[in-house]
């Protein structure tokens, strides 16, 4: 009998997964935090743009969920996918929405996110801004084309939904 390993079968050797789930949680991270320069590099290095999660957050999702304007702006850039959901349906753009973050809102609409866009039983972010009782941002994405009757997998409209919520404000808004 021979000690070689190579006689026999060979464990496998997990290092090499594990160093690449630790680079993409480096990747995760970058996003999360707004680390837009050194994110570039990796883009640079040809990493995908539209990376996601084990729960389906693109790069860009984590950005806009977590307010960072620049690294959002790079990912666009950089051609990723403005309409791209996660396993909880959610776009980058309901993501905004949800933070009540404009300039962000603006950013994806101007980048071609599609104001009614979202996954099949999905809410628009129309509707969030409607829950919410976020009449400025309700007024922004009616003013960029948001349809008003649309419904989400329940079978609820906007207005339905900010009913639900008692968003009063919206309610009005969503009812002229």
């Amino acid at each position: 009998m021979s000690d070689n390993k190579s006689d026999g079968p060979q464990e496998p050797d997990n290092q090499q997964d594990e160093d690449a789930i630790a680079f993409a949680q480096g990747l995760f991270e970058l996003a999360r935090n707004g680390g837009t320069g050194p994110l570039n590099v990796m883009l640079e290095a040809g990493v995908p743009v539209d990376i996601r999660t084990n729960t389906g957050d693109s790069l860009l999702k984590l950005a806009c969920s977590n307010g960072h304007q620049d690294t959002a702006r790079l990912l666009l850039d950089k051609g990723a996918d403005p309409n791209l959901s996660n396993d909880q349906l959610q776009t980058p753009l309901t993501s905004a929405v949800h933070r009540d973050d404009r300039d962000i809102v603006n950013l994806l609409l101007e980048a071609g996110a599609g104001v009614d866009s979202r996954p099949a039983g999905g809410r628009t972010a129309l509707m969030v801004a409607a829950m919410l009782n976020r009449v400025g941002m309700t007024e922004r994405l009616l003013a960029a084309g948001a349809d008003k009757t649309l419904k989400d997998g329940d079978g609820q409209s906007a207005l339905d939904l900010a009913r639900a919520m008692g968003a009063e404000d919206t309610i009005r808004l969503l009812s002229k």
